[in-house]
């Protein structure tokens, strides 16, 4: 990371600050692909409830880890992601989430943050992943950059729309953290 940013577990009270990167990623990554409707509707508060609500959640095997860095007058969260178990017969974990704040977008905290949920799934004995993005997301070349395989695609509806999504996966966790997050 070319700016020093602080990965670790999330704390319920990072919850507004992951709301604020997960309402401002939405409406940037998704105007044009998720109905305007639901985008528009989006707000912290409701986000930053969910978020407090899936952060204190014991029992559950997900996870949410966050990028602090430092701000003008204190720490703030500049990107986030969660994992656990995969909804993906064909995959043991998955990546469920992973947003970074648009002004802090390659500096390498999408790198680090996929490598600490890549060693969180690895932790919880995980040893494989996937993550499903939607097929016009920009962002999924970076999934093509982080090693990901095209292992799928499928329609799902959301907010009343069919959305083209596609699955990216990763057969050898192990391996690519050995690599350094290359592609082996």
């Amino acid at each position: 990371m070319s700016r020093p940013a602080i990965l670790r577990p999330a704390r319920p009270e990072d919850a507004a600050g992951i709301a604020r990167v997960h309402v401002e990623t939405w409406r940037s990554a998704y105007a044009g692909l998720v109905p305007q409707t639901y985008l528009v509707g989006m707000t912290e508060a409701r986000q930053a409830a969910l978020w407090y609500d899936a952060i204190r959640r014991t029992g559950t095997p997900e996870r949410v880890l966050v990028a602090e860095v430092e701000g003008p007058t204190a720490p703030k969260i500049a990107g986030f992601g969660s994992c656990g178990p995969s909804r993906d017969p064909s995959f043991a974990g998955e990546i469920y989430t992973l947003y970074v704040a648009g002004d802090w977008q390659g500096q390498g905290l999408g790198r680090g943050l996929l490598a600490g949920l890549f060693e969180t799934l690895r932790s919880a004995g995980l040893n494989d992943a996937v993550i499903w993005v939607l097929s016009g997301n920009p962002s999924r070349f970076f999934y093509e950059a982080m090693g990901g395989r095209h292992v799928a695609e499928r329609r799902e509806t959301f907010a009343g729309a069919v959305l083209e999504t596609t699955a990216y996966g990763w057969s050898d966790l192990a391996v690519w953290l050995a690599a350094g997050g290359q592609s082996p």
